[in-house]
């Protein structure tokens, strides 16, 4: 029914599959839909947060989302700016999955902001003297920026790509595009870097306080280069998991080999760099604010010394291990493990910085208070996921996504006369509702 939108030279699953799946995917997003309306219309009693948390499980996710999503700004950096023309047959769908990742941001500081009709007031009235402010308006130029790099995608769309004036932008916005690459990866570190910037000065609370370079605390550094060390992780997952449920190769083995190597150099040089951080804040800092580290990991039900371990030996020394051995990278079940604890990483670690630095007590007469979320605050964290969930389902049926799938599953001669007769009997149409004077 929809095989004229569908790329030339590739086969997709039935329209009744297709449906099925939509369906799937738009009855969770209505879910989370209905929990988000719920929020902005009986406010925010709809969630657990107290005085103690003041951050909810929404911001967590949408820290992590952020971190995994750099993936595309960073691929974009060593595409474009340094030159790893490789990188392009894999740049597509990092592009995707960073839109994805970063409109999701969005939509949870929306939801989060309990009033969105007065969330312009962020830009309107900005607090110049907040690094809050800094990560919106970063954000929201990095995503009108991941816009630009996504619209030439839609652009390619077998049928959008044959009215001449969307055909001629698409190519121009392809010649721009390494501006908008080094653009993207600019306002990419600064938005990445506050976000660690707001854990790092927190002077009231020692678990995130830490020391650094001027106004910079090494939080602010500790959090670009993470999100840029297992980024990259979370596109070669996707890239995976779209692999297999398509049951067809979609990138060479080259690509997925050299990105998961420079991912395995950056997670190795940053988890030298978070040990030594780690070290100096539990012997120098620490003490210093008259904390003993076993404070932070004890008297707790839930945040125990292990998720330490879990942070940086399981999550961080072990990809990176895997990742940096030719043997490793060259195993898919191993590969897979790697990618699988890159993408969880970053995760801990903003969980770490988000919701443990509420839930540790810092006065002598506090308990530590531990947090569940509301049903609400669940249905709107999956929210983005059945969001990201549709928008690949769309994309990879009617978009080019990888360059390299045509020539990776060959179709062979019988089915590629049936899509010719198909579009034969469908062209006319097309053609005579896009001819030149139409358009």
């Amino acid at each position: 029914m929809d095989s004229a939108l569908i790329p030339t030279g590739v086969k997709r699953c039935s329209t009744g599959k297709f449906a099925f799946w939509l369906f799937i995917g738009l009855i969770v997003l209505l879910w989370g839909v209905y929990a988000m309306l719920l929020c902005w219309f009986k406010g925010l009693n709809q969630t657990n947060m107290n005085d103690s948390y003041g951050f909810a499980l929404w911001i967590w996710a949408d820290l992590a989302v952020i971190a995994i999503g750099g993936g595309a700004f960073f691929t974009g950096l060593l595409r474009y700016v340094f030159g790893l023309d490789e990188l392009k047959n894999i740049l597509n769908y990092a592009v995707l999955i960073g839109f994805i990742c970063y409109s999701s941001a969005l939509l949870i500081l929306a939801i989060d902001v309990g009033q969105p009709l007065r969330a312009w007031f962020i830009f309107w009235h900005a607090n110049v003297h907040s690094m809050l402010t800094e990560v919106a308006f970063c954000l929201s130029c990095y995503f009108a920026v991941l816009t630009i790099e996504y619209i030439p995608l839609i652009l390619e769309n077998r049928q959008v790509d044959k009215v001449p004036f969307f055909h001629y932008l698409g190519h121009n916005m392809h010649s721009a595009m390494a501006v908008f690459a080094a653009t993207g990866a600019f306002l990419s570190f600064f938005h990445q870097g506050s976000l660690g910037g707001v854990a790092g000065v927190l002077y009231g609370r020692p678990f995130a306080y830490r020391e650094g370079i001027a106004i910079w605390p090494w939080t602010f550094f500790l959090f670009t280069w993470s999100a840029a060390a297992y980024g990259p992780c979370f596109t070669l997952f996707i890239t995976r998991i779209t692999e297999i449920v398509s049951k067809k190769k979609l990138v060479k083995q080259n690509v997925i080999d050299l990105l998961a190597k420079i991912s395995g150099w950056m997670i190795a040089s940053y988890i030298i760099v978070k040990i030594i951080d780690t070290l100096y804040w539990a012997l120098v800092t620490a003490p210093a604010k008259g904390f003993n580290v076993s404070f932070f990991y004890s008297n707790n039900a839930f945040y125990g010394y292990w998720i330490l371990f879990l942070e940086i030996i399981i999550c961080g020394i072990l990809p990176a291990a895997i990742l940096l051995t030719k043997k490793g990278r060259d195993n898919p079940k191993i590969l897979m493990t790697a990618l699988i604890l890159g993408v969880l990483g970053p995760c801990v670690n903003r969980w770490v910085m988000v919701l443990q630095v509420m839930a540790v007590p810092v006065l002598s007469f506090e308990n530590w208070v531990l947090y569940y979320p509301s049903w609400q605050e669940v249905a709107t964290t999956i929210l983005p996921v059945a969001y990201g969930f549709l928008l690949i389902l769309v994309s990879y049926r009617y978009l080019p996504i990888f360059p390299q799938e045509t020539e990776l599953n060959p179709i062979v001669e019988t089915e590629m006369k049936s899509e010719t007769e198909t579009e034969e009997t469908i062209e006319p149409a097309g053609d005579q509702a896009l001819s030149p004077a139409t358009a």
